[in-house]
Formats: structure tokens, sequence, C-alpha cells
């Protein structure tokens, strides 16, 4: 067994970063200055069956963002943390208040100020298209990038690594 899927087995909470994560990193902004992201319905589902699955989700992104508002509403995510400095800080506050060691959760992020939180987490991930010094620091690269299905990829292997992709997956085979 891999390395990293010995570290996503442990897992309890699972952290995402939004722009070039969740989204391909684009900004889009509307003349009247909204903001238009674009989200992969592939990701979305696999946030929703991670869970199903038990795992606990949480976007943690250091922009604010309606339309990332409206997703994580959408997908039924509670801890939607939007404007965060300390991503590394804000995990470590999560995971303390569920009595959670940080061996047990993970982060997916793609920039380098996503090291600090991804290098304090015991499962780290990124995208194909995540910056080089993430991608050497990170226990998983997906091969899919960001907005494109890397967040599913991950998810899926999370729930490999547990056990649980059998049981994600009965509801569609029955």
């Amino acid at each position: 067994m891999s390395q990293a899927l010995i570290k996503a087995a442990g897992l309890k909470l699972m952290g995402f970063d939004v722009d070039g994560v969740l989204t391909d990193g684009t900004l889009y902004f509307s003349s009247r200055g909204d903001e238009i992201k674009a989200f992969s319905s592939l990701d979305g589902h696999g946030l929703r069956m991670l869970q199903r699955a038990g795992i606990e989700v949480a976007i943690i992104s250091g922009r604010r963002s309606q339309a990332l508002q409206l997703r994580a509403e959408n997908l039924g995510i509670r801890e939607l943390h939007m404007g965060v400095e300390d991503k590394r800080g804000l995990m470590q506050s999560l995971a303390q208040a569920r009595g959670i060691a940080p061996g047990q959760t993970g982060y997916m992020g793609d920039d380098v100020v996503d090291l600090p939180i991804l290098r304090a987490c015991g499962f780290s991930a990124t995208v194909a298209d995540g910056h080089d010094e993430v991608k050497s620091r990170v226990d998983y690269v997906a091969a899919l990038g960001g907005g494109r299905g890397g967040v599913r990829e991950v998810c899926e292997l999370i729930l490999r690594a547990q056990g649980k992709w059998q049981a994600a997956m009965a509801e569609y085979l029955a």
C-alpha cells in the first residue's frame, strides 16, 4: 500500500482550498463586479460521497465569494470558512473542537500559500496543475486538474483507502 493510501486511511476531517482546487483558478468578474466561479459537478459529487461516508468536509479559502457560499450550501457543507489568512490555525481549531488528532486531518491545496496547512495535516494532496513547490511536498498529486476532477480523484482515493468505496458505489449498482 502506498504511503498516501496509508495516510488517507485514517482521515476524519478533509479540507479543500477553492481557487485552483475546486475551480481552475480563473477569476471571472461581471461588469458589475460580481464574481463568477465554475465548479465541477464531478468534484461536488465526490465531496458528497465523502460526507455520506462519515468524513467531515471543510472548505477553507483565503477569498470571500458569494458563488462559493451558494456552492457550499448546495453541497450541504457546513464548515465553510472564507477570508482565512491562517488556514493551518483554522484547521487545527476545527480538529481540536472535534477531538480529532492532526494525523486524522487532510487538506488539498494548490499554491505555496497552502504549504503551512498542507504540512500540518496527516494527509496532503494537490491537483495536477498545482505549483511545483506544492507538488514536491504533498502525499498525493492528482492526475486531473483543479476544477476538472482532481478533487473527485482524491475523494475516491480516500474512500478506497478507508475500505468505503464499495459501500459508496452500492446505491448506484443496486
